[in-house]
């Protein structure tokens, strides 16, 4: 599959995806816990898991190219998890503003999951705590993206 520059793709990173910006030329400006904000090859953002595209409109991937190659996303910055990581990169080229959708649902469904196994004391209902979390809070920051 052909990517063009300003595409955002993401791969299978264990539970979580990886995000990226494809640069053209087969690159792609990506941030990772080793190496912080940085540009590779679409084979070494890849490693070997298929890479989906976010479909984007033409216009959309200008901008976003734009934001790039401005500066406004200079490479090597450092990775942070809580504010720096590879969706932040990502959100804040695409609508300027970073957040990590991804992590907050994980934090939001894990405060959930506690404050139901303390209740409960059954792992069982914890883990369902924990997606109802997940699920409240990703539906609630889809809405007000929406707005």
């Amino acid at each position: 599959m052909a990517f063009l520059p300003g595409d955002v793709v993401s791969r299978r990173k264990g539970v979580f995806m990886h995000h990226g910006i494809m640069l053209g030329e087969g690159k792609v400006l990506h941030n990772t816990p080793i190496q912080g904000q940085h540009v590779s090859s679409l084979a070494e953002f890849s490693k070997g898991k298929r890479v989906r595209p976010r479909n984007l409109s033409s216009e959309h991937r200008r901008k976003v190219l734009a934001h790039v190659q401005t500066g406004n996303e200079a490479q090597d910055q450092s990775y942070s998890l809580f504010s720096n990581n590879c969706e932040h990169l990502v959100t804040r080229s695409t609508g300027g503003r970073a957040r990590s959708p991804q992590l907050g649902g994980w934090v939001a469904g894990a405060g959930v999951a506690a404050a139901v196994l303390a209740l409960t004391r059954h792992p069982g209902w914890a883990l369902t705590g924990f997606y109802a979390g997940k699920t409240i809070y990703q539906n609630f920051t889809k809405a007000i993206d929406e707005d």
